[in-house]
């Protein structure tokens, strides 16, 4: 085991354990700046495996761009900052997810593992890594990008269905928002 591979798995680990303190906390905000450290952590990995340009667009577009669009979505949308009732579910709802989680991990890895063998790796360098990018993924980064839209979208449309629209009404006195 070489120094890149103890790198590799450091990173990796700090990865998946942020990721999963991500999905794990009740508070919001906390969960978007876990986020930004599994980002972080990935483009350690790429870093580690040698794609710097990767790591570089990684931390651009994911960490730059996503995660504040992620945290400007939940100021404007008001969202609760801290931990509230309506976001706890309960044991069984916990237990079922972890057990769907699973069993979608065991699935992704008994397909993924018997393709995991040593593969040549052909010298591209930048240059063929963007046309790769600008020609056959092209339209799965495109379709992506009005995946991420669609749901910011959804977003505030649920946002906008709080309050009034759902039949409460403000105090007298109250100020409306």
């Amino acid at each position: 085991m070489t120094g890149l591979d103890l790198a590799f798995a450091a990173t990796g680990l700090i990865t998946a354990a942020a990721g999963a303190i991500a999905v794990t906390t009740r508070q919001v905000v906390h969960s978007a700046l876990w986020l930004v450290v599994a980002l972080l952590g990935l483009a350690g990995c790429y870093l580690v495996l040698g794609a710097e340009l990767v790591a570089l667009v990684q931390v651009l577009v994911y960490v730059g761009a996503v995660v504040v669009l992620v945290i400007v979505a939940l100021m404007l949308t008001r969202a609760p900052i801290g931990p509230r009732a309506e976001h706890s579910t309960s044991r069984g709802h916990r237990a079922l997810a972890a057990l769907v989680g699973a069993g979608t991990g065991g699935l992704v890895a008994a397909v993924l593992l018997p393709t995991a063998a040593r593969v040549e790796v052909r010298p591209g360098g930048t240059a063929e890594l963007g046309r790769q990018i600008f020609s056959t993924w092209v339209w799965p980064f495109e379709l992506l990008s009005l995946l991420l839209l669609a749901a910011l979208v959804g977003a505030f449309a649920v946002s906008g269905l709080t309050g009034e629209q759902a039949g409460e009404q403000p105090a007298k006195g109250e100020a409306r928002p």
